[in-house]
């Protein structure tokens, strides 16, 4: 009698209990680098980054407008002594009943201490009326507003992103110590793989993994090293391992993790290393395995396509965040949408389907992408977004409403 998938996937680890092993057991690199600001985006701070001045350092205007006393504002008419720039300051001393013309971001001097906009005043040759006065401090940007010298800017294992670059530069820091890049080497296996370029033959099928690996740890900021396509063999898979943790950090392998006769991805793990878990109670990706080699941490993924995919962003992208340094992962964004359809589903693993979620009339409808085999790369390149389905979930009927995790750009 032929198991459901409750009953065959009940001893499983589930999605959580597997992530949660295989981030305690990845500690990061401790290898670092300095970079440039140019080089520094999507880098790991290898140290804590404190501010080295006050931002700003100056106290400046906020407005186009003019620079003048509160103690004044019983003065009907204020005369114009002169002008501030942003980066020409104006530093002469301001007497009662005197104000400067400013601009903005530029310099406000000690004696002022607001600054009306343009808006609020009449102008009359080199004088000024106020048909509205500000209050003290009104439109002056105090030192130290942004940040301040000595501040906290980023902790250890922060990803820097665009706006912390532009932060550092107006600390007016150069370079950054940040973790080197992880450098993961990948090969897929398969006696029935081949090329792109070449002719197949009856049974051959072309090697799309490790162009779709490639891309995804490109998109992670990764070093990536393609190690090619190896033949269901033991000894030429055994080789290909020892070199590869010879030379990378990680070692990510496509095929061979399953329970076939040519499936020796495990068996040689065991061998040459350790297996920390194998089989895990999602959908697609079951045979996904984790190990080690030497101090080189390993995944075997599945041979599917969609495997691959949904695999990476489940587990192994959390896992390199962690190995390359990150204190905080990035969870997958996750909303709430209505199903356009019934949604077909057996209880016993978590499932991830592939869906189009769009906005109709303010609310969200996720529809799916067509035929959720784990081969259909297709239905993959049409989503935007994964229907998670929980473990023990069985079908959802159309109208329902299902978590789903946004597909990004960035991973």
């Amino acid at each position: 009698m032929k198991m459901d998938d409750s009953c065959a996937t009940s001893d499983l680890l589930t999605l959580e209990q597997a992530l949660s092993q295989i981030l305690s057991e990845l500690p990061a690199i401790d290898a670092y680098e300095r970079v440039p600001l140019k080089h520094a985006l999507n880098r790991i701070t290898y140290k804590a980054v404190h501010a080295a001045i006050d931002v700003p350092n100056f106290r400046n205007s906020s407005m186009d407008g003019y620079a003048l006393r509160s103690i004044d504002k019983h003065s009907k008419v204020l005369n114009i002594i002169g002008t501030s720039w942003a980066g020409k300051p104006f530093t002469k001393p301001i007497a009662d009943n005197e104000c400067i013309r400013i601009f903005t971001g530029a310099y406000v001097p000690d004696q002022c201490d607001c600054v009306v906009m343009q808006e609020n005043v009449h102008r009359i040759d080199e004088t000024i009326h106020l048909t509205q006065w500000p209050v003290e401090g009104e439109n002056i940007r105090q030192v130290g507003d942004d940040t301040q010298k000595g501040q906290l800017l980023f902790a250890k294992g922060r990803s820097l992103q665009p706006a912390d670059i532009g932060l550092l530069a107006s600390c007016g820091i150069a370079d950054v110590a940040v973790f080197k890049k992880l450098n993961v080497g990948f090969f897929s296996t398969g006696d029935e793989l081949v090329p792109i370029g070449s002719q197949t033959k009856p049974g051959q099928i072309f090697d799309s993994n490790r162009y779709t690996l490639h891309a995804l740890l490109e998109t992670a900021n990764i070093t990536p090293t393609d190690l090619g396509v190896i033949p269901d063999d033991p000894i030429a898979i055994e080789s290909a391992l020892i070199a590869a943790s010879n030379a990378c950090d990680v070692i990510i392998t496509t095929g061979g993790a399953s329970v076939g006769e040519a499936d020796y991805i495990v068996d040689i793990l065991k061998k040459m290393g350790r297996v920390h878990l194998w089989q895990i109670a999602i959908k697609p990706g079951k045979p996904l395995v984790f190990g080690s080699i030497n101090e080189t941490a390993f995944f075997g993924l599945p041979g599917n396509p969609v495997s691959v995919m949904v695999t990476f962003q489940q587990i192994v992208q959390p896992a390199l965040q962690t190995r390359a340094g990150l204190q905080q992962n990035q969870t997958p964004i996750t909303l709430q949408a209505k199903t356009a359809e019934t949604i077909k589903k057996q209880p016993g693993r978590t499932e991830f389907q592939r869906g189009f979620v769009e906005n109709i009339n303010g609310e969200l409808v996720v529809h799916s992408t067509g035929n959720q085999g784990s081969h259909i790369i297709s239905s993959m390149s049409k989503a935007n977004c994964l229907i998670v389905l929980e473990q023990y979930a069985a079908n959802i009927e159309k109208g329902q409403h299902v978590n789903i995790q946004l597909l990004t750009q960035s991973l």
